[in-house]
């Protein structure tokens, strides 16, 4: 490995920038889009719990700069909630490469077949669901926080998607905390493992994880709800044990390629370096840091040279974008 090499591996951690100047201006306005989805309540005690989370997304998201919508907060009227989101869910389908962000909040139903998330009026169903992001052409995460969720991520898991259920199965269909602390986690400085300066989806996923086991640990009781993760496309998803810090230490038994990586790319609240680069800067640099974990996660298969020759190609490119980013600012 030569000297520039070294230097290169060095500066690069997972998910923070390689080289970035202190002080970045941050950008006034992102075009990441956070659609939050309030659904039937069914008693009161769960309409007030359900706004909270969903005012912690929205309070997220006026200081992260993200566009917020929210579908279920208001008095129930014409068209209905399901339909409101599907017209939501079709406006925001233009082509970019800013990620727009799906949350759902509330109860969930499976009967051994068909899994739907509980609206006001008709619900949703995670095959319909799943046909109307056919049409999304952007980074795409959807979080189904409610009970029974389980089924929506082997529907909606795809290229390009993290996929993040409160469930592991359609069978867990006792009311649901994850939502709870993951909307916490979001806004939460602790929540940043990493200490980059921003909190992933993947370190909010990984921190409410925590919280719900707490919870039901405390509590004294056995736990009903075991959140997944997917952002590699292969449908199984990683629950949160399956991590050290923020990295995968396990692999599935068919050898599957590792979740993570994408969803600790993914951040409402940003650093300033990460706030000022542009979004398409940000979308190279993010696909070329999944090569450099792709490239980690092969390397025993290659010779020394055959892997940093990759690694220092890669890590050249990716502080060359940061080098543009801030000859931008």
């Amino acid at each position: 490995m030569n000297i520039v090499t070294t230097l290169l591996v060095g500066a690069f951690v997972f998910g923070t920038p390689v080289f970035s100047k202190g002080g970045a201006k941050v950008q006034e306005a992102q075009s990441q889009t956070v659609i939050v989805v309030v659904g039937a309540a069914g008693a009161p005690e769960y309409a007030a719990q359900f706004g909270e989370w969903a005012g912690l997304w929205r309070e997220a998201c006026a200081k992260g700069g993200a566009r917020f919508i929210a579908v279920g907060l208001d008095e129930e009227q014409e068209p209905s909630d399901r339909l409101r989101l599907q017209k939501t869910l079709s406006d925001e389908s233009g082509q970019t490469a800013s990620a727009l962000w799906l949350v759902l909040i509330g109860h969930g139903t499976f009967d051994g077949r068909t899994a739907k998330f509980n609206l006001r009026g008709p619900d949703v169903s995670a095959d319909e669901l799943a046909e109307w992001l056919k049409l999304i052409v952007r980074p795409v995460a959807v979080i189904n926080t409610a009970s029974s969720s389980a089924p929506f991520l082997k529907k909606l898991s795809g290229p390009g998607r993290v996929v993040v259920t409160a469930t592991k199965s359609g069978f867990e269909h006792n009311y649901a905390r994850f939502g709870q602390y993951l909307a916490r986690a979001i806004i939460e400085p602790g929540a940043d493992l990493d200490k980059d300066g921003q909190t992933s989806l993947l370190e909010a996923f990984l921190t409410a994880s925590a919280g719900v086991k707490e919870f039901y640990s405390a509590a004294g009781r056995l736990a009903t709800e075991h959140a997944l993760l997917d952002d590699n496309g292969d449908t199984l998803g990683t629950p949160a044990d399956w991590f050290r810090g923020i990295r995968p230490v396990r692999k599935a038994a068919d050898d599957a390629s590792l979740d993570g990586y994408r969803a600790h790319q993914l951040h409402i609240l940003s650093s300033e370096a990460e706030a000022a680069m542009a979004p398409e800067l940000r979308a190279r640099r993010d696909s070329l840091e999944l090569e450099v974990m792709r490239l980690r996660d092969t390397k025993e298969a290659l010779s020394e040279d055959e892997y940093y020759g990759r690694l220092e190609s890669l890590l050249r490119q990716i502080a060359e974008i940061y080098s543009q980013s801030e000859m931008r600012e």
